[in-house]
Formats: structure tokens, sequence, C-alpha cells
């Protein structure tokens, strides 16, 4: 590895770099001079820094602060995998990028930022999004795997390709006011399928662009991350392997849950059903095969609603997202009524059956769920509104 050189291209493919030792530079020890002072540090765990090699999938919220402390740190190469823009949307958590770096890919803002950090760290990036086709490539090439990703499919991918190549899983998640840390896919421990064998129904969980989070929280969780990472590469500490930590921002209150290897997991477990990735789109029933009662759902474009709203009979509008999310913005004033997606099944007698009912939510995924449904329990006349609430109101 050449000190200060910076490469943007894709991560390499090929066998994980062997964690050796290498000398550190002066300028480097004047860097890191507050490290090595540290018993569990020194100059030979300093070495062990510049030589690791580090995965990071998404250069978000999480990513953010993970590949900030772990440049910082002196992490000799940080790997980034991310196809996003950023977005001003992004800004409010996503520290890696400011203002003038909106609508630039994401791992470009991030090389620069990171570069300035630490000009000794070498950068591999890649504007690509990680799946089943590169995904084993990928991450064989590094030593750690931090997971800043913010869907279950990619959370599932990354999972099984590090079980599968014998890398450790740091994960993170937040939503809204809660994060949660777990280290995964160690020799022996517990992996992320050990925890939550099944994924949940699509759309039952609101992204963070549907339920919000507040922006201080991922900084917590990936400056969490980026102490377990370097634990990992350090042999120091108790990493958080068979443990799960979930943190309440709102009280500022840890709790640890334990986790055990399940040895029928079908991944890490005595006898692996699964040997090979898999596609996690289809998994997690992002991307299913239509059936008949998707197919037997209609669509309202936002830009017709008011129009079709008019009609005889007047047709019934649900809306079917959290209550914090009726709260903040609702079409009370086209008649909406609000019955929450997981109150539906149960509330069946507060929506007609005589007349259209048209479904939405906050974009789109969690009203298609509910309009299924209602057609399953046998109403003939069911929309949903594309895009959602935010077609309508901008």
């Amino acid at each position: 590895m050449d000190d200060g050189r910076t490469t943007r291209a894709a991560p390499n493919a090929g066998a994980a770099a062997p964690t050796r030792s290498e000398p550190l530079t002066r300028e480097e020890s004047a860097r890191y001079a507050r490290h090595l002072v540290l018993p569990e540090v020194g100059r030979e765990g300093q070495e062990r820094l510049k030589a690791a090699r580090v995965l990071l999938v998404g250069a978000g919220g999480l990513g953010s602060p993970a590949a900030l402390y772990l440049a910082a740190a002196g992490v000799g190469t940080l790997g980034i995998v991310d196809p996003d823009e950023v977005d001003v949307t992004n800004l409010q958590r996503q520290i890696l990028h400011g203002t003038r770096a909106v609508g630039r890919p994401k791992v470009v803002s991030a090389t620069a930022r990171l570069s300035d950090i630490n000009p000794h760290t070498r950068l591999e990036t890649g504007a690509v999004r990680l799946a089943s086709a590169n995904a084993l490539q990928i991450v064989s090439s590094f030593d750690v795997v931090v997971d800043g990703s913010d869907n279950f499919p990619t959370r599932y991918l990354v999972n099984d390709a590090c079980v599968l190549t014998g890398r450790p899983n740091v994960y993170g998640s937040v939503h809204r006011w809660e994060g949660q840390l777990a280290v995964f896919a160690t020799d022996g421990g517990p992996c992320y399928r050990c925890l939550f064998r099944e994924p949940p129904p699509p759309g039952l969980i609101p992204n963070c662009a549907e339920a919000g989070v507040f922006g201080a929280l991922p900084g917590v969780i990936g400056a969490a991350q980026a102490m377990e990472t370097i634990k990992l590469i350090l042999g120091v500490g108790e990493p958080l392997v068979g443990r799960l930590q979930i943190f309440d921002a709102l009280t500022y209150r840890w709790r640890e849950l334990e986790i055990r290897r399940d040895p029928d997991c079908p991944v890490c477990g005595d006898e692996p059903t699964q040997t090979g990735l898999i596609d996690y789109e289809v998994f997690c029933g992002v991307a299913p095969e239509p059936s008949d009662a998707e197919s037997a759902v209609g669509s309202v474009e936002p830009d017709d609603l008011t129009a079709f709203l008019a009609r005889d009979p007047r047709p019934f509008l649900l809306d079917v997202r959290e209550p914090v999310e009726w709260s903040a913005m609702n079409l009370a004033h086209l008649g909406a009524v609000h019955v929450p997606m997981g109150q539906v099944g149960d509330r069946l007698e507060e929506i007609p059956t005589d007349r259209p009912v048209v479904v939405y939510c906050h974009s789109g995924v969690r009203s298609l769920e509910v309009a299924k449904l209602l057609v399953a329990e046998g109403y003939e006349d069911v929309r949903n509104l594309e895009r959602g609430i935010v077609g309508v109101m901008g």
C-alpha cells in the first residue's frame, strides 16, 4: 500500500488481504500519537490497522460516521459501495456529504471528504449496488464488512455473503429514534439469520423516507460500528458477538439481548441448506411474481385523484399510514379516513364494500399490500394511489 495514494476503482475481487504489520512512517506516528500510548493499541496495533481492509456497504447515515472514524483511526484500506447520488434530504444525517455535493455520486463525495480526513487511507470505491452477482467477489477481498444498508434485501445479502466468505459482519440499523448494533458471522457466532430468520412483510416497516430518522442517531450507531470494527482488527475487548444492543435515543438507554447461533440456521447452521447467494429481492418479497390479488388491484395517479373522488358513488379514501404520519400530513380535506395498516384486518367493517376504495400510504408500497388484502377479502373495486401522498402533496 502506497502512503497517500487513493484509488477510485470498484473494490477488487479475490482473497482477503492478510492482516500483517506495515511499519508506520514518521508522519503516521505523529498522526496516531494518541493511539500509540494506549496499551491495547501501541505501534503493533496501529500497524495492524494500517494493514487492514474494511468494506463499507453504503455511504449514507450509518456509513458516514463509520467511514470518518475508520479513516481517522488509520485503517489502511476502506472499500465503499453505494450506487446513489447525494440528495438534499440526506444532509441532516449523512455527514460525509455537504451541500455542494448534492447531485454527485456518494462515492465521489465520500472520496473527497475521506482523503482530506486521512490521505494515508487507500479508498477503493464503486458506484454500484451490492448484488448476488458481485457480493462474494467484493466481500472476500476485505477483512471486515460494515453493513450500513437501509433495506432488508441488502442486509440479508450482506449477512449471507459474510457467512459464506468467513468475514465478520458489523451490523447497524436505525429507525426513527431507535438504533441496533451487533457483530454477526464470526467463527462460531450467530448470524443475522439466527436473529431474523425471515424478513418482515413488504411495506410493514416504513423506511427512513416514510417514518423519518433523527439525524444524530445514525451518528451514534455508525460510530459504534467503527468502534466494533477496530476492536475486531486489534483483537481487543469484547466484541458484540452474540449480543444485540438496542439504543433508545429518547431516553438514552441501551438494552442488550442475547443471541445464540441457531443450529438449524439455513446459512450458518450445522447443516446449512443454503450454500450460495439467492435472489434477495424475491426472498424479501420486494419483487414477487404478481399474485391474483395484486393483478386485481387498480391504480389512481396522483394528478387524477381529485377527479376520481368526484365520481358517483364517491370513492372511499383510506389512509393506512401510522398515526404520527397522519398527524404530520394527511388528505382529510379530501375525505380520507385513517386506519393504520396493522389494524385494517380488524376494522374491515369501517371500509365500505358498495363503492370504490382508494388506498394510500407515504409512497404506495404499504398501500398496495392493504389493497391486495381488501381484494382477497372480497372487495371488488380497490385502487392503489400511485406514489402515495408524496405524489399528491409534492
